[in-house]
């Protein structure tokens, strides 16, 4: 029974840090809450920045994020609630309503806006930026969309409620986002008050768990109770599997991870890059119109 046990302590997932969220302004003033792309958490390889906005005051969001570059990178928009509407110098064009994500590959470069599509009302959601591999950051743009009825609903006992973004969880389901070159798992969990949630996760993964709403309890790395609050990240240690527990009041989180590069990281910016050469030739390729 002993040696059962300290495999599943071996294997599952702990938390090693907490992250607490700080407040941050971005695009045309819009208020955000910065968790990773902090001086706390610069970056979780292959994550290099996750902002949470959340607002009923359109004095916080209406200003939106009119247009900018990126390159080199893939930036990910999860709505809860609200609408934005995005459009780029490519011509696609499009509005993200709640529980819709737009996993949006810039690779060799695209000017993009995202715009509040309403005057009022809570606005809330996400936006994570995931890199991409030095052999694809000069990849064509690509995108993919899905409206909140193409992401699958996983339920589970005890009123468990998995929303699956991308990655196939233990039972099967698998989200709409297929993405080789980092392998990410996204999920949206809902969990009762005094539930549990377990679930694989893909060895060898940098993974975190992002608060919604809280509290979460799960193990730290020395075995006691760490208690996660709303907007709070924690970064988990390697394993195969997370377990979480809604502590005290029903829950929501992400569970997000993805497959490290281990590459050198040069950021400025909208861009991110391998080296300070690639760097500067990206913002001479903006000043130049070859975007």
């Amino acid at each position: 029974m002993a040696a059962n046990t300290d495999r599943e302590d071996r294997m599952t997932r702990r938390i090693s840090r907490v992250i607490k969220g700080m407040p941050a302004t971005d695009g045309a003033g819009v208020e955000l809450t910065r968790i990773i792309g902090q001086p706390a958490l610069p970056m979780l390889d292959p994550f290099l920045l996750l902002d949470a906005f959340r607002s009923d005051k359109p004095e916080d969001y209406i200003a939106g994020f009119p247009p900018h570059p990126h390159r080199g990178f893939e930036t990910v928009t999860y709505l809860l609630e609200g609408r934005m509407r995005h459009k780029d110098n490519a011509g696609h064009e499009g509005v993200i309503e709640p529980g819709g994500i737009q996993w949006m590959t810039a690779a060799r470069g695209i000017v993009h806006s995202e715009m509040p599509e309403q005057e009022n009302g809570l606005l809330e959601g996400f936006q994570l930026w995931v890199n991409l591999p030095a052999a694809h950051k000069m990849d064509t743009p690509a995108y993919q969309e899905h409206p909140a009825s193409h992401i699958p609903v996983e339920t589970r006992d005890g009123g468990v409620s998995v929303r699956v973004i991308t990655g196939t969880t233990s039972r099967g389901t698998r989200g709409p986002v297929v993405q080789p070159l980092t392998d990410p798992l996204y999920l949206d969990v809902t969990l009762p008050a005094g539930g549990t949630f377990v679930e694989g996760t893909p060895p060898g993964h940098n993974a975190f768990v992002y608060v919604i709403n809280g509290p979460v309890k799960a193990t730290d790395t020395e075995g006691n109770a760490a208690r996660l609050e709303r907007d709070d990240l924690g970064i988990l240690t390697q394993g195969d599997a997370v377990m979480l527990q809604a502590d005290g009041a029903d829950a929501r989180f992400l569970v997000v991870a993805g497959r490290p590069l281990q590459e050198p990281v040069a950021r400025g910016g909208p861009f991110v890059m391998n080296t300070r050469a690639e760097l500067q030739q990206a913002f001479q390729d903006y000043e130049q119109g070859r975007f």
